[in-house]
């Protein structure tokens, strides 16, 4: 089986004098969990509209299991939109249970599905409460059962930790992630950089309009590596300072580390210098560790914005 779910090739939209999406193109690999990255506007939700077949391509085509996506493949997709709705004056479970037979579960099979799921994310209590009572968090987790419920191929969640605390944040990306240690695709839109490191495989970062950034996120942290590391060690820090000047073109000390030794942070000129610095600190103090400081997603998506807008100044 093809292990790239879903492809998007080169797709443009247009809304009146605004280009929504300028020849994006995205390929999802299947069992992964595959972010959108960017800021608000950018034209992710556009994207998962088109993905979804709610809205058009202008240019571009969406492939899906190896075939251009129809209507009918909307079955296999949950999707979990930023703006929710629900029905204010129904009952909860009642709710559930509709939305639930909208896709193809039985009455029966839908109730006991549902149920399982409320006791799993601990809202139980609330199966027989009028929706217009719950919190926007709470509303969100009945939401996220719903989407999920089917077990379709293909989950998409625009901002879904938007309205969550930290520990209910928590309990959705764990869900998440066994939805997809069970064979679930996951897509999710989002701005927040520490949600991608926690849950994404592969990422692509869309800014005004353009893919600009696409890859696994092991590998980009990699590649967008300057050659930081940390050393740890007993002994005289000014010794390892003279013994590794040559070799660096920035050192900051960072006190003293948990474990109770003496720490620096430094930036090598190359990382064909690394193994040249672990013989000099260790000539010069006890070196006791030393690891590479891998860039956040954070300073990640920053810099490549940056790249873009000085490569591209008409669209900054």
């Amino acid at each position: 089986m093809d292990n790239i779910i879903l492809k998007a090739d080169n797709i443009v939209k247009t809304f009146t004098n605004h280009k929504a999406l300028d020849n994006v193109s995205i390929e999802v690999p299947r069992g992964k969990v595959y972010g959108l990255l960017g800021p608000n506007g950018a034209g992710k939700t556009t994207l998962i509209r088109i993905i979804n077949h709610i809205t058009a391509p202008d240019a571009g085509i969406v492939t899906f299991n190896g075939h251009q996506l129809t209507a009918a493949d909307v079955a296999n997709i949950g999707y979990l939109p930023e703006e929710r709705g629900l029905y204010k004056k129904m009952k909860v479970g009642d709710q559930a249970i509709f939305f639930a037979r909208l896709k193809g579960l039985s009455k029966q099979e839908a109730t006991r599905s549902l149920k399982e799921w409320f006791e799993r994310l601990e809202i139980s209590s609330w199966w027989d409460r009028k929706v217009e009572e719950l919190s926007k968090g709470m509303a969100q987790k009945v939401q996220f059962i719903v989407t999920v419920l089917h077990r379709p191929e293909l989950l998409i969640f625009d901002e879904p930790f938007s309205g969550f605390d930290p520990i209910n944040a928590n309990v959705l990306k764990r869900e998440i992630l066994n939805l997809r240690d069970q064979g679930a695709t996951v897509i999710f839109s989002t701005h927040n950089m520490a949600s991608v490191e926690e849950l994404c495989d592969n990422i692509s970062l869309i800014n005004k309009s353009h893919n600009i950034l696409t890859g696994s996120v092991r590998e980009l942290r990699r590649e967008f590596s300057d050659n930081s590391f940390e050393f740890s060690f007993l002994g005289e820090q000014s010794r390892l300072t003279e013994a590794l000047q040559p070799l660096t073109r920035e050192m900051t000390p960072n006190g003293i580390d948990r474990d109770g030794f003496l720490s620096v942070s430094l930036k090598l000129h190359s990382g064909d210098d690394l193994r040249e610095a672990i013989s000099r600190a260790n000539q010069a103090v006890d070196l006791r560790t030393f690891r590479q400081v891998l860039p956040s997603m954070d300073e990640i998506f920053i810099r490549s914005v940056e790249m873009f807008n000085q490569n591209n100044p008409q669209q900054a």
